[in-house]
């Protein structure tokens, strides 16, 4: 290759990686796999050995990735969180040992496994915990101190006082807890975390640490960064003595006098990885002298006294033998293929999922066809490509009517899912049900999921409507509840008879209308029947509706199901009328905050964010949840963070709540 058409790939990418890297690093959010995303590193790293003048200090090959999120406080770490350079092949690990050893005579190596998630340091002073921070850029990370509290394997105490110690570990998700989260969002109509790896860093990087500890992290510790009042002089006595005080260690570990027994652990280490119930991408090799450490130093990104060594994903060849289309609870069709069984990772696969209609096309999958297989992560299962089409097999087409319940499958402009929109679909029905009873819907207080399961299962309810013909002595012989429960229950429910038209609307669970939508239809509409008349064109006018929005409105109300849905709400005494409208009209509205659009950021003294919306939205003003140019105030509270420096750079009024109470009447 040429030097200038060198450069021109060089440039192309870096532009990837970096890209590549921000989703996964700060957004959590991967878009390649592992081995695609190290090829691409591989060949810039050649590019650049073989024209060095093309490098540059910012290059992916020269600086730790990651970046420090403005919502988190920024660590300085007193020691830097270095990466390691990955090698790919056994040959490589021979040409790391000669270079170890042109500096260091009679190394010893400690092999373990590389934990795939998230690396963070932590602090102790005096035994007690102080600090816990993510990597970030190696020299600045995150304070996730409150919501590492929240993970029991991490001592709040050590075993024994020691002066000051800083550690570093690996927070990680357990397969099984990754599995049951997938299948938890997947029922929630949620995006999916793609492997543990980001489930974990998505779960450590949350402003409520309530949400970290119900997603059950673990953590593994593998170095030591500092420690104060005591000599340690390998890496192996180090883990040991960090097990002493307390810590949850990397799980196992050998030391080796010669390359050839590292490489016979690596090859070891791969093979049991589909049976261990956490996730490694690699495994570790470290020199165990410190003082030969400090002979060997480190490059700009990387220490020269380790290298880890990247797996391979496992893939086989299967055949697809059908596919089955499942009905998510927010009406999603999901295709899967059923294949014939092969065994990856350690478990025997027959499905997996094939995501949507584009992904299908896409990879021109018919019945028959020779498929290639791995997991993701070593986990789920997925299709990589085509090996083999079946001769004059024609490609898979999705069914455009639900397979649950006949109704038209739509498919909506940006979106790759077809969707059953029926509110009476069986297949989505205790999803809907809890949407229904929920806060902001129809607000039935002690109607939460497991009471929703109870009732369905039980037979007692099949739509949302059900609810209204209970009977006490059905619901106190549930599981947990009694005589009291069940009136109390049957209370909320009667009470939510009378909520204003725009919950009502919100409950029917329409594609894309929200509570601030559904305010909008019942204010301009004022009755169901109005609203279920409404043409596109009367809805699109609305103020703050699009046409998508619009013709989600339209369409769900021109479905019978959607017609008798409401029917039966009203037969049972469900308001269909905008209560307030009269009197509003009788006393003039106050629309002091009309043609202003408010941002909320960050923690308010005394309002909750909902409530201080309904205010701008009752003066007749608007919520974002971004700021822009068109934005008019932000409302900021404490540990207000983007949001406020956005602002600030555009020149945005910020008030807070104080200012915000004197411009209310």
């Amino acid at each position: 290759m040429e030097f200038e058409e060198a450069s021109r790939r060089v440039e192309e990418l870096r532009d990837q990686i970096n890209e590549y890297s921000r989703l996964y690093y700060e957004e959590d959010s991967p878009v390649i796999e592992d081995d695609a995303f190290d090829a691409l590193t591989r060949e810039l790293r050649r590019l650049e050995e073989e024209y060095p003048q093309l490098i540059t200090p910012d290059s992916y090959t020269q600086r730790v990735q990651g970046a420090v999120s403005a919502q988190f406080a920024p660590v300085r770490h007193e020691v830097p969180l270095e990466s390691l350079q990955d090698v790919f092949s056994f040959d490589e690990l021979r040409e790391f040992d000669r270079r170890v050893r042109e500096t260091v005579q009679n190394p010893e190596y400690v092999v373990e496994p590389k934990i795939d998630g998230l690396s963070i340091a932590l602090e102790y002073v005096d035994g007690r915990f102080v600090q816990g921070a993510t990597r970030g850029d190696g020299q600045t990370g995150e304070d996730v101190s409150h919501n590492l509290r929240t993970i029991r394997s991490i001592p709040q105490k050590l075993a024994s006082p020691v002066a000051r110690i800083i550690v570093r570990g690996e927070v990680y998700m357990p397969r099984e807890s990754f599995a049951a989260l997938v299948e938890r969002q997947e029922l929630a109509g949620e995006k999916t975390f793609k492997n543990p790896r980001n489930a974990a860093a998505g779960s450590l990087r949350q402003k409520d640490a309530s949400v970290t500890k119900g997603r059950n992290l673990d953590i593994f510790v593998f170095n030591l960064q500092l420690i104060e009042g005591e000599t340690i002089s390998s890496h192996a006595e180090s883990l040991e003595r960090m097990k002493e005080l307390g810590f949850h260690i990397i799980p196992f570990y050998s030391v080796f006098t010669s390359i050839d027994e590292v490489i016979e652990e690596v090859e070891r280490i791969g093979e049991k990885r589909g049976s261990l119930p956490f996730d490694i991408d690699g495994a570790v090799v470290k020199v165990n002298d410190f003082s030969q450490r400090e002979w060997l130093g480190s490059t700009a990104k990387f220490p020269k006294w380790a290298s880890a060594y990247k797996y391979p994903p496992e893939e086989k060849q299967t055949t697809l033998l059908d596919v089955e289309i499942n009905v998510g609870r927010t009406g999603v069709l999901t295709p899967t293929g059923v294949f014939e069984p092969v065994t990856l990772a350690g478990t025997t696969v027959s499905r997996a999922t094939l995501h949507n209609e584009d992904f299908i096309l896409e990879k021109g999958l018919s019945i028959g066809d020779t498929v290639v297989l791995r997991k993701a992560g070593d986990i789920i299962p997925e299709v990589v490509r085509v090996e083999a089409h079946l001769p004059g097999a024609p490609v898979y087409q999705m069914p455009h009517r639900c397979p649950s319940c006949g109704s038209e499958a739509v498919r909506e402009e940006g979106e790759a899912a077809l969707r059953c929109n029926n509110p009476e679909c069986p297949a989505q029905r205790i999803q809907n049900l809890i949407h229904f009873a929920s806060r902001d819907a129809m607000d039935i207080e002690g109607l939460g999921p497991a009471v929703v399961e109870q009732l369905v299962n039980a037979g007692l309810v099949c739509n949302a409507f059900d609810l209204y013909s209970l009977k006490k002595e059905d619901v106190a012989a549930l599981e947990r509840m009694g005589d009291k429960s069940a009136e109390n229950l049957l209370a909320a429910i009667e009470k939510s008879k009378s909520v204003d038209l725009f919950r009502v609307i919100f409950a029917m669970g329409i594609r894309h209308v929200g509570q601030k939508a559904a305010k909008l239809l019942a204010n301009r509409f004022g009755s169901m029947d109005a609203v279920m008349q409404a043409s596109p064109e009367e809805v699109s006018a609305i103020d703050g509706f699009g046409e998508i929005m619009a013709e989600s409105v339209v369409r769900f109300f021109a479905m019978p199901q959607s017609r008798h849905f409401v029917e039966q709400l009203r037969q049972a005494g469900v308001n269909m009328q905008r209560q307030s409208a009269e009197e509003e009209d009788d006393a003039g509205i106050d629309t002091r905050f009309a043609g202003m659009t408010f941002v909320l950021t960050g923690t308010l003294p005394t309002l909750k964010r909902d409530e201080a919306a309904a205010i701008i939205e009752r003066y007749g003003g608007k919520t974002s949840g971004s700021v822009s140019k068109k934005t008019t105030i932000v409302l900021a509270g404490e540990d207000a963070g983007s949001k406020l420096a956005k602002a600030q750079q555009l020149g945005i009024r910020v008030i807070h709540e104080d200012e915000f109470r004197a411009m209310l009447p």
